[in-house]
């Protein structure tokens, strides 16, 4: 699925062997206040068995932006870990990755859901709002915690 846009050199592909690991793991590690926690055998983990992953080029081939998403592939997708380096951002990169996650690929009638601090504007564009009184979180780090009787 490699998508130029017009006249600006930049691709958008969805074929995980071109994802840079390095790319992804020093952004999240470094730049992401939600990756931080995370070691780097974690984040290939996720990346390796991701349902999709989309990842955006600058015209040298490098990768400037990324997403994956977990899903059944049926019914339901999570979409995670999106961002785009701060020297490529401003060019639209995270709207062209997330339609190409959410819209255009083969997720485009799956629900999607999706946790973020911020970047509400990006996402609302594509549908997504806050959730409703149908949707309940369950935390990490209740393991071992007692069920209330």
């Amino acid at each position: 699925m490699p998508a130029h846009a017009p006249d600006d050199g930049y691709e958008v592909d969805d074929d995980p062997a071109r994802v840079d690991l390095d790319v992804v793991w020093d952004f999240l590690s470094q730049e992401a206040y939600w990756g931080r926690d995370r070691t780097r055998a974690e984040v290939e983990e996720q990346v390796r068995v991701a349902w999709r992953v989309v990842a955006a080029y600058a015209p040298d081939g490098r990768q400037v932006a990324f997403a994956r998403a977990v899903s059944d592939g049926v019914r339901f997708a999570y979409l995670a870990d999106v961002f785009v380096v701060d020297a490529h951002r401003g060019r639209g990169l995270g709207t062209r990755v997330v339609r190409a996650m959410v819209d255009d690929g083969p997720g485009a009638d799956l629900r999607w859901v999706l946790f973020t601090q911020d970047a509400h504007g990006l996402y609302e564009r594509f549908g997504f709002a806050a959730p409703d009184a149908t949707a309940l979180v369950r935390p990490a780090g209740l393991a071992g915690t007692p069920a209330a009787p």
